[in-house]
């Protein structure tokens, strides 16, 4: 007999992994990345070749997450590229050491 998945346990955020950022569980890969590869074209078949330790299904349900709460993570996405843009821009001024 196959066991079944609970897709509500293939998310998770936990404080101190990736920020507590939404990431599919057993890995790093957050739903940020995963929205972001699917944005630029890359298929859900693809990322899993790319990252073979992914399961489609995880995948999928980052997509799933994503979408049910696509304005949350929108402000949330935003925010950290801003950050991540401010850091570079103090990066390349030599003000970080």
């Amino acid at each position: 007999m196959q066991t079944i998945n609970d897709i509500g346990t293939l998310i998770v955020s936990t404080l101190g992994t990736c920020g507590g950022r939404p990431r599919i569980e057993g890995s790093r890969i957050t739903v940020q990345f995963i929205i972001n590869e699917i944005k630029a074209g890359v298929t859900p078949e693809e990322i899993v070749t790319d990252k073979p330790f992914l399961s489609l299904a995880g995948v999928y349900s980052a997509i799933a997450y994503y979408y049910a709460n696509k304005d949350a993570l929108d402000e949330e996405f935003a925010a950290y590229d801003q950050d991540c843009q401010a850091f570079e821009a103090e990066l390349s001024s030599g003000t970080v050491l």
